[in-house]
C-alpha cells in the first residue's frame, strides 16, 4: 500500500462521507500542510464525546502533518443553527456564547496539538463584514436551493414557519471557509447540506473548493438517539473519571464497538483482533473497561484512569460503596418515607414516574436488596443506602416527623 493509500485510510476512518475523494487526493499529493477546518457553535458551556468525533478527526489530520482549524462560532452561535429542528432554535445571547466559548478553549486541547491548532472566532470577520457585506453574502444564494435543504423542506411543507435569519446559518458557515481558506472541512453528517454551501462560495470568491468529510453522528448511552445533553444520554469530556468511566461501562455490547470506531485511537488491526477475541468467548466487559480506561486517560491522564478501573472492579465486582456517597436526612411522612418520594428528592431520579420505571425495571435497589414494590415505606429511624443503576447511590436517614 502505498503512503498516499495509507493516509487516506487513516483520514476515511469512521468517516461516512468524502465529498471529492478525487479533489482530496490532489490537495495530499501537492506535500503542503492543508487547512483542515471544524467549526462548533459553543451553545452549551461543556464538549461531550459526540463533539470528539470531529475534534479527533482534526487530530488525525494533525498526526498527519496538517494544520487544524477549531473555528468557535460565536458570532452563528447568536443565529443556531437549525440543522435537523423542526423548530426554530431561539438565539443565544452574546455573553452566553462568550461564556461558553471559554471552555471550549479549555477543553479541546487534551485532545489537539496546540502547536498545530489555530482556535478562531467567526466574529472576526463577521463583526467587519457588517450589514452591507452581509446583503451581499445573502445575494450569492437563493430561497429555491435553501428549500433543497431537507429540514428546511420539511418544514416549509408542513406549514411550519422559518425564521429569515435561519437561511444565514448556512451562509455564514459557508463564509467561514472563506475567510479561513480551508482545503478541507469536517462535518456531522446533518451539516452535508452547509458544508457544500462552503464549496459554493469559495468558487464565488475565486478560491478553490473545500473538500468535505461527514462523520456520523454518535449515539449517547442508550443507543439510540444522537448523544445530547438536554437527553441525558450524554458523557462529558469533563466529567470526573469515574463517571466517565462508569457511564462507558454501561453501554451495550453493540454500542461498544460503534465507540471503538469514532472514539479510540486504537488501530483498526488492534480492534478486529478484540472483535476476534470476544467473538472466540472473551468477556467483553474486558474490551469495554480498556476503551474507558482509554477515554478517561485522555481527559483526565492514566493515573486516574487506572483508578477509576480499579474503584469500579471494587465497587461492582465485589459490592464495595464509593467513598464519597453523598447523605440526606428526610422526614418521614407518618410511619414511613415513600421509596418514590425518597429516590425524587435525593436525585437519584428525576421524577416519580421514572422512580416508577426504574422499580419496574428491576433498577432499585435498597441496602443491596432489589426493590420491586413501588409502594415500599422506608421505616422512621432508619438509614437506608439507595441504589439506582450502577453509578447512583445516596445514603438517606429517615428521620421521624415532628
Amino acid at each position: 500500500m502505498s503512503e498516499l493509500e495509507m493516509r487516506l485510510r487513516q483520514i476515511k476512518r469512521g468517516c461516512e462521507e468524502v465529498l471529492l475523494e478525487s479533489e482530496l487526493r490532489e490537495k495530499l499529493q501537492t506535500g503542503r500542510p492543508l487547512r483542515v477546518k471544524a467549526g462548533f457553535d459553543p451553545t452549551a458551556p461543556d464538549l461531550h464525546l459526540g463533539h470528539t468525533v470531529l475534534i479527533n478527526k482534526l487530530r488525525h489530520f494533525q498526526d498527519l502533518g496538517h494544520q487544524a482549524l477549531f473555528l468557535i462560532g460565536d458570532f452563528t452561535g447568536m443565529i443556531g443553527d437549525p440543522s435537523g429542528k423542526n423548530i426554530t432554535r431561539p438565539p443565544l445571547s452574546r455573553e452566553e456564547v462568550l461564556a461558553n466559548a471559554a471552555t471550549y478553549k479549555e477543553q479541546v486541547f487534551k485532545i489537539l496539538d496546540p502547536d498545530k491548532t489555530e482556535v478562531v472566532f467567526n466574529s472576526t470577520w463577521f463583526d467587519a463584514l457588517g450589514a452591507s457585506g452581509m446583503i451581499r453574502l445573502a445575494a450569492r444564494h437563493t430561497v429555491a436551493r435553501m428549500l433543497e435543504r431537507d429540514d428546511f423542506a420539511k418544514r416549509y411543507g408542513n406549514g411550519q414557519p422559518i425564521a429569515i435569519h435561519e437561511f444565514l446559518y448556512p451562509l455564514c458557515q459557508g463564509y467561514d471557509s472563506v475567510a479561513l481558506k480551508a482545503d478541507v472541512e469536517l462535518g456531522g453528517a446533518d451539516q452535508k447540506f452547509n458544508l457544500l454551501v462552503g464549496r459554493e462560495l469559495q468558487k464565488h470568491y475565486g478560491q478553490p473548493p473545500q473538500c468535505v468529510l461527514t462523520v456520523p453522528l454518535l449515539e449517547g448511552t442508550d443507543g439510540e438517539k444522537k448523544m445530547s445533553k438536554s437527553l441525558g444520554n450524554y458523557i462529558g469530556i469533563d466529567e470526573p473519571p469515574r463517571e466517565i468511566f462508569g457511564k462507558l461501562m454501561s453501554i451495550s455490547d453493540p454500542l461498544m464497538w460503534r465507540y471503538y470506531e469514532l472514539l479510540s485511537f486504537r488501530s483498526e488491526v488492534e480492534i478486529a483482533r478484540d472483535k476476534a477475541e470476544v467473538t472466540a468467548g472473551k468477556n467483553p466487559r474486558d474490551v469495554k473497561a480498556a476503551l474507558a480506561e482509554e477515554i478517561v486517560a485522555r481527559f483526565h491522564g492514566q493515573a486516574a484512569a487506572t483508578a477509576a478501573r480499579e474503584e469500579f472492579a471494587a465497587r461492582f465486582r465485589q459490592g464495595v460503596l464509593p467513598d464519597d456517597m453523598p447523605e440526606f436526612t428526610l422526614k418521614a411522612e407518618g410511619a414511613g418515607l415513600s421509596i418514590l418520594y425518597a429516590l425524587k428528592q435525593v436525585d437519584l431520579t428525576a421524577s416519580t414516574s421514572e422512580a416508577i420505571r426504574m422499580i419496574r425495571q428491576g433498577g432499585v435497589k435498597a441496602d443491596g436488596e432489589k426493590v420491586s414494590d413501588k409502594t415500599l415505606l422506608l421505616p422512621a429511624g432508619a438509614t437506608v443506602v439507595l441504589q439506582v443503576g450502577k453509578r447512583k447511590f445516596a445514603k438517606v436517614t429517615v428521620g421521624a416527623n415532628d
